[in-house]
């Protein structure tokens, strides 16, 4: 089947990918410049560190062997951010992924599959969401994942490249193993783990943004998928693509249930025994009210269930991780 490339492999999301895939008996080498990720986070896997839209980076990935697939999770990722600093996003998200499909293009990859995000549908018409719905994002973060859904669209039309776009709504959770988990260190933006952060270290308290959406309890709606899940519907979808089931698709990958970040402080409290320290703020821009997925078209398309189906198993599983590193992977 030949190698898989995966940039951004040593990040949070990225290194479950990997685990997953090196599990699956597949040859895995990762591409990541470890502005974010940890050289740690992927053992088993060969690394080259360096930037995905850098030319020569990417000669040097491959070749090291054939690579048959790449799995694309580099990139930047805070909705916050991108509305202080929408180029750096343009540049990051859509610059940086041509360089890449130029190099998949050059080297014979035939397979894509691309973590793109939830933010492309931006305020929804209807919950939970069908990857049908329209795509108006609210933030150039959603902008520029749904840019390169219609790029990979496009390269899908003119060279045939077989691709996979998943849309993801919030991840969470670590390894059962409690060996890979979630460590941005101080630029930590995810609720998830600063709420976690705030219990294991007392402070500082994290921002609730927004108190007066139309909600049942006035904070956003989230839908939260356990990181092994999506690591799963990676497998699934490079699975599909490689053995001709799928030509080109775009999957909703979430839990198919909201929770409101009231709902998830609440169940932080029980599952670590402590409430953990929060404090009001004003609603950020680019946040819609409500983000729930349907999962159908993943489930009938890729055979892809969730195995961990509940918020409290999600949230154990990060506090176990949290709990054995408080220092993260103790890399920075």
């Amino acid at each position: 089947m030949g190698r898989v490339l995966v940039t951004g492999g040593a990040g949070y999301v990225g290194s479950h990918v990997v685990r997953c895939l090196i599990e699956a008996a597949r040859e895995v080498v990762v591409l990541d410049d470890l502005s974010s990720g940890h050289r740690s986070a992927v053992p088993g896997a060969a690394l080259v560190e360096g930037d995905y839209g850098d030319v020569a980076a990417l000669d040097r990935v491959f070749a090291t062997g054939k690579v048959a697939a790449v799995v694309h999770l580099a990139g930047s990722c805070s909705v916050g951010e991108s509305m202080a600093d929408p180029g750096l996003y343009y540049r990051n998200n859509v610059v940086k992924t041509v360089a890449l499909l130029d190099a998949v293009r050059r080297h014979g990859a035939g397979v894509f599959v691309f973590a793109s995000s939830a933010s492309v549908y931006g305020e929804p018409t209807e919950v939970p969401l069908r990857e049908e719905n329209a795509t108006i994002p609210a933030s150039p973060y959603g902008e520029t994942k749904l840019a390169v859904e219609r790029l990979l669209a496009w390269h899908h039309r003119a060279h045939g490249l077989k691709y996979a776009a998943l849309r993801y709504f919030n991840a969470g959770g670590a390894h059962p193993s409690g060996t890979l988990g979630e460590d941005h260190g101080a630029r930590e933006s995810h609720l998830l783990p600063r709420l976690l952060l705030g219990v294991l270290n007392g402070g500082p308290p994290t921002p609730i943004h927004g108190e007066d959406y139309p909600t049942s309890d006035g904070s956003c709606v989230r839908d939260y998928v356990h990181v092994m899940d999506l690591a799963q519907g990676h497998k699934a979808a490079l699975h599909a693509l490689e053995r001709g089931a799928l030509e080109a698709g775009t999957f909703n990958l979430g839990n198919g249930e909201g929770y409101s970040v009231k709902e998830v402080v609440a169940v932080v409290a029980r599952v670590t025994g402590k409430a953990p320290p929060t404090e009001r703020a004003p609603r950020r821009a680019g946040d819609p009210a409500i983000l729930v997925a349907s999962t159908e078209r993943a489930r009938r398309r890729l055979g892809w269930e969730p195995a961990h189906r509940t918020l409290e198993e999600i949230v154990a599983t990060a506090w176990r991780w949290h709990r054995e590193h408080p220092q993260g992977y103790g890399d920075r």
